[in-house]
């Protein structure tokens, strides 16, 4: 049976647990041409002793559901894109909040794409799916959850734009809940170019705090018809054991009473791996000291259970009862901060951004289009160039640990998007040049990927690349205790661990380029969320004063740097620049060692390479061989030119001229009086001065002088 949800705008039609029917629950949904089938399975052997959701989400696109055949040697699709990989991310951090609390069975959600429209936004039609087929799952999940993502074209705000109405829009907001709860956060502003001048497109708070204001009333109404509808079809819950592991109250007295104090001054150590050692050790000295009072099941590991939970009450009182961190700060104080540019002599641009015990190598390298990102995008016929790359790297070291060089995982790829969409808006690329951004992680303790916007948006200044305004970032926490709450300013570790939030946020001084928030507790209500912006705009002025004075001191490498030269030709003309077979434009490229794109239907030409003077010699040397005016108008009689030998024969040498057009010297009018060997005087390579004697339809007849 189908279910058939009205919104306006948009008709959905869900047929749940009718297809996949052997999955613990299957949402079949359809919005216009597009299909998206999710299911969702619970392994019935609990994670014993675990207090962790081990939940798995997998979105997956099929190249079928555009008719497309995958591009590439092997025809079926292969690792998870870049878009399936962060679509995947969203549905997980959305759904997680939701799982009943002890819920340690593995789970895992698949999402397939099978029928794609041009205008379907996938992201929200994935969590709209994974959250049906989870609701209506013998899981025992009770509440219904959405997106919204909401535009702002024209200064007004869009639900739900289609693709069209996405590219005109200045915000792009995703807001994740259920009918009562916001969940989950992504947004970034979009820059656009107006009359030539690179405009931010950064949002202001009061604006931002009015579209998710509209997110959240849109979200109550649609989880509210989601779980009207679904209720009757969905499955009975099947009989789970919640892990709740109660640690016994007489340990809790026993370190309560003897030591708060050991554990304070562990507080003080804020390296993650200091800390868990000095932990370790007070747990392996209390066993000793009381092995014969304690009972027998109170093992170091419950010990060092006890431990970290008085740890956390500890740091939570600090904080509310007090106003002061595990560091001594208050909670809107930033760690110190320094700052290095251009420390690698051989690099593009770099910043090695320090802000406490989180540490940052950003680096910048600019090419041409051939070296863009190609990828294929599912409503795309074409293949698609991203011209703006942040890729992020997380070594273990960065936090103490010996562990291997992985390949790039989600986290991975999430907070180097995170700071792409943080920086974009703000960069003028008018050049079109492809700009990677790199961030190694050399040292790790809290918000690495807030370091790599700031890192980044000092390594393109660094690289002489433009920018309407520095961007940095921050990242907020909060510790509630019922209706008490303290927000946190430059949360690091330990607070991300033990608090309520985690709230990212990039902007210049006066708005946001880009958001990200994950809620731990359940939700969070518009008012806190609104001093909480306001808290994190504080805290970006701070370090944007920095970043400002770091930027004053900035000297650009400008011998390394690649020029870029763009000018237009007669299209007519782009024959001749190329040459037969490609011949003129492949010296063009080994002589001046350059890279050349030219747009054979505008005429645009645009010219890359390390050396000023190589980039200018071929541009002149293109604009030359694509001059619209006549060899007559171009070579008056008598006129002198440096030219280069470029053959010699046995009636003369042929000489190639600054146009890219050749001439003659008759043997007769090489050197002064009659000469029998003309390699006496001029060879292949030479460069010699002639004058033009006569111009006969394409024939330039020389002399030398």
């Amino acid at each position: 049976m189908s279910i058939e949800i009205d919104f306006g705008q948009t008709q959905e039609i869900y047929r749940i647990n009718e297809i996949a029917k052997q999955a613990d629950g299957s949402a079949w949904l359809q919005e216009r041409g597009t299909v998206l089938l999710a299911t969702v399975v619970m392994d019935e052997l609990a994670k014993s002793e675990e207090d962790f959701l081990p939940l798995t989400v997998q979105y997956v696109e099929k190249f079928y559901a555009v008719g497309k055949i995958p591009g590439g040697f092997i025809k079926r699709e292969g690792k998870p894109s870049d878009f399936e990989t962060l679509t995947s991310r969203i549905v997980d951090r959305a759904l997680r909040p939701i799982f009943p609390k002890g819920f340690n069975y593995p789970v895992q959600i698949t999402v397939f794409a099978l029928s794609v429209d041009e205008n379907a936004d996938l992201q929200v039609l994935a969590l709209k799916a994974a959250s049906a087929a989870l609701f209506t799952s013998s899981i025992p999940v009770n509440k219904s959850i959405s997106a919204v993502r909401v535009g702002l074209v024209d200064n007004k705000f869009v639900v739900n734009p289609d693709a069209r109405t996405r590219e005109d829009s200045s915000l792009d907001l995703f807001v994740a809940g259920s009918k009562e709860e916001l969940l989950m956060i992504e947004m970034r502003s979009i820059g656009k170019l107006v009359d030539g001048v690179q405009m931010n497109g950064a949002v202001p708070e009061a604006q931002l705090i009015e579209a998710i204001a509209l997110a959240q009333d849109k979200l109550t109404q649609f989880n509210s018809e989601y779980e009207r509808e679904f209720n009757s079809v969905a499955r009975e819950h099947k009989n789970v054991e919640l892990f709740v592991k109660e640690l016994p109250e007489d340990l809790l007295s026993f370190v309560k009473d003897n030591h708060t104090e050991d554990l304070r001054r562990a507080l003080h150590q804020l390296s993650q791996s200091e800390r868990a050692t000095i932990l370790s050790n007070l747990a392996d000295q209390i066993l000793e000291d009381n092995s014969e009072s304690f009972p027998e099941e109170w093992d170091k590991g419950i010990i060092l259970e006890a431990l970290q939970l008085r740890k956390r009450e500890i740091m939570r009182a600090m904080v509310l009862d007090m106003g002061v961190r595990a560091d001594g700060r208050g909670t809107k104080e930033v760690r110190k901060i320094s700052i290095e540019t251009n420390i690698l002599p051989q690099v593009h641009g770099s910043c090695l951004f320090t802000r406490g015990q989180t540490q940052a190598l950003v680096t910048l390298t600019m090419g041409s289009n051939e070296d863009a990102q190609i990828f294929e995008e599912l409503t795309k016929i074409t293949g698609q160039q991203e011209q703006f790359m942040v890729h992020y790297n997380f070594p273990g070291f960065s936090v103490g640990e010996a562990s291997r060089m992985r390949p790039v995982g989600r986290r991975e790829l999430g907070h180097g998007n995170l700071a792409k969409r943080a920086l974009e808006s703000s960069l003028d690329n008018r050049d079109g040049m492809t700009i990677r951004l790199v961030s190694e992680i050399l040292e790790s303790n809290g918000s690495s990927s807030m370091a790599t916007v700031c890192g980044g948006a000092l390594a393109l200044r660094a690289g002489g690349q433009m920018s309407s305004e520095l961007i940095s970032g921050v990242a907020m926490g909060l510790i509630t205790e019922g209706e008490r709450y303290a927000i946190l300013t430059d949360i690091m570790g330990l607070e991300d661990h033990d608090g309520d939030m985690d709230f990212k946020v990039t902007g210049s001084r006066d708005a946001i380029t880009a958001l990200q928030m994950d809620i731990k507790l359940g939700g969070i209500s518009l008012d806190i969320l609104r001093e909480a912006l306001e808290q994190a705009r504080e805290g970006r002025g701070h370090i944007l004063e920095i970043m400002e004075e770091a930027d004053r001191d900035i000297i650009v490498n400008r011998d390394i740097l690649p020029k870029v030269e763009l000018f237009k030709i007669n299209p007519s003309k782009v024959v001749d620049v190329l040459g037969q077979g490609g011949k003129t434009i492949k010296s063009i490229v080994e002589t001046y060692s350059v890279k050349v794109d030219i747009d054979r239907e505008s005429g645009d030409v645009k010219i890359i390479g390390r050396r000023y003077d190589d980039v200018e010699s071929a541009s002149e040397y293109i604009k030359r061989i694509a001059d619209d005016r006549s060899l007559d108008e171009i070579y008056q009689p008598l006129s002198v030119h440096q030219g280069t030998v470029k053959q010699i024969a046995p009636f003369g040498a042929f000489v190639g001229l600054p146009s890219g057009h050749d001439g003659m010297i008759h043997i007769s009018k090489i050197g002064k009086g009659r000469i029998n060997n003309i390699e006496d005087y001029l060879n292949v390579g030479d460069e010699v001065n002639v004058e033009v004697l006569s111009v006969k339809g394409k024939k330039i007849e020389l002399r030398q002088v």
